[in-house]
């Protein structure tokens, strides 16, 4: 049977995103969860993710990988730079959520809107997004628009409170030719996002779980 390892940093990704990958590959695997929420926390109060950080997920991959697992899968975007420097120190796959949204945004067009509830997501974002424009020879006129009391809410466990603030902000947006929702705790709104704004909208956790399946597959 095959084993993916999860490292999570928000609650409410945590809690349900094993489950949606099961439901979503349609057979039986192993999934190991670990949940740091202090990697999410922690960037957002100090406004850096630290080389502490960095070390502190570093040992976090080199534990999930002990389970003996084929793939480990980050599900934090504010993860996602340490990601592709400590990739090279594991022995399994390693997927960033955010790493398929990325490659698909730049596909649309360039004006592109990065909406996210921490800072800490913004910057690795729009630095990935700006690499994979740079990589299909594509431009990139990148916004961001970050909803700190969104997060908060979210924090809170106020999803209620973490929604409306979200679909708000969306009736300012118009005129895109993608929007990403940087966080998997946003992929929810996915729908709605595009319904308000009238401009395609991408989320990470379905195209992680694709990218999942694919992996698997070659393995």
């Amino acid at each position: 049977m095959k084993s993916i390892a999860l490292i999570h940093t928000v609650k409410s990704v945590a809690s349900g995103f094993d489950d949606s990958l099961r439901n979503y590959l349609g057979y039986e695997v192993k999934i190991h969860n670990l949940w740091d929420d202090f990697l999410a926390n922690n960037p957002n109060e100090i406004g850096e993710f630290t080389i502490q950080n960095r070390n502190r997920l570093f040992c976090d991959m080199k534990a999930q990988e002990l389970t003996g697992a084929d793939i480990i899968v980050t599900t934090c975007s504010t993860l996602t730079p340490a990601v592709e420097r400590i990739r090279p120190f594991i022995q399994v796959p390693v997927i960033a959520i955010d790493d398929a949204m990325a490659r698909r945004s730049v596909l649309y067009g360039k004006r592109i809107m990065v909406m996210a509830t921490a800072e800490s997501t913004v910057g690795p974002t729009v630095s990935k997004i700006k690499a994979e424009a740079d990589k299909a020879g594509r431009e990139a006129d990148i916004s961001t628009c970050v909803c700190m009391d969104a997060f908060f809410a979210m924090k809170a466990m106020d999803m209620k409170k973490h929604d409306m603030i979200l679909r708000e902000k969306a009736g300012e947006l118009k005129g895109y030719d993608c929007i990403v929702l940087a966080q998997a705790s946003m992929a929810h709104l996915e729908d709605e996002t595009a319904s308000i704004t009238g401009c395609p909208v991408l989320t990470s956790p379905r195209l992680c779980m694709e990218e999942i399946k694919k992996k698997l597959e070659e393995i």
